[in-house]
């Protein structure tokens, strides 16, 4: 029974939350407290956490930041605010998913089985051959990535687009197969989020992350990988 950490600091969706979850078929332990909910992270090892961006004291972006510090668990945002800046923000810290307030349980509860179930699927995509193109080999089964001899940590899902990029070297992938391939065919969010784990691969793996040589951009269209 997977385990939902959800950080709200609002008792109404606290509540809607839980029961909708429960109900769902999902453990719930919740808090409205940021420094709290990193000490939950630690003693209840949640499979996801749902954190709001808005939080009293320690806010939800601080919060994301020392996860992610030390833990790849799935973050999905909630934020009150439909700001671009704000969704990117979250999803440069480290966040999988955001959902913008006010939004119905439903389809909090249909993000998160996406986002579990994307997880799975990595966690368990292994058994094809290392890919290596431009000094840039990936190695599903034991979930490295090197460059260059250089050893390259990556959360999953970076990885699973670097695996997805260097499969395809030379092609061009158009966003909507990358999307559709890493974030699934029920993904409903912004097409930015591809945009920002772009920017954190080429931060991971490019020499001059702004003057990129092995995930170029075609624009309008993708993005490609160096086969050279």
């Amino acid at each position: 029974m997977p385990k939902i950490l959800v950080v709200e600091d609002e008792p109404s969706i606290v509540e809607a939350l839980d029961y909708r979850l429960t109900a769902e078929g999902f453990t719930v332990v919740a808090t409205g407290d940021g420094s709290e909910a990193l000490g939950l992270v630690e003693r209840e090892g949640p499979d996801l956490i749902v954190l709001d961006l808005m939080l009293p004291g320690l806010s939800g972006t601080e919060v994301c930041k020392r996860v992610r510090a030390t833990s790849s668990v799935p973050i999905i945002m909630l934020t009150a605010k439909d700001e671009e800046i704000d969704r990117i923000i979250g999803l440069e810290l480290g966040a999988d998913d955001y959902v913008t307030k006010p939004f119905s349980p439903r389809e909090l509860v249909a993000r998160i089985r996406a986002v579990l179930r994307r997880g799975t699927d990595t966690a368990t995509g292994g058994g094809d051959l290392p890919v290596e193109a431009a000094g840039v080999r990936v190695d599903t089964d034991r979930y490295e990535v090197t460059v260059r001899g250089t050893s390259v940590p990556l959360r999953p899902k970076e990885f699973a687009l670097l695996e997805l990029l260097v499969r395809n070297a030379g092609r061009v992938l158009t966003r909507e197969v990358l999307i559709n391939r890493i974030w699934g065919t029920d993904y409903v969010g912004d097409t930015k989020t591809l945009d920002v784990h772009v920017k954190r691969l080429r931060q991971r793996i490019e020499a001059d992350p702004s003057a990129p040589e092995l995930i170029r951009t075609v624009r309008g269209v993708g993005y490609r990988f160096a086969a050279h």
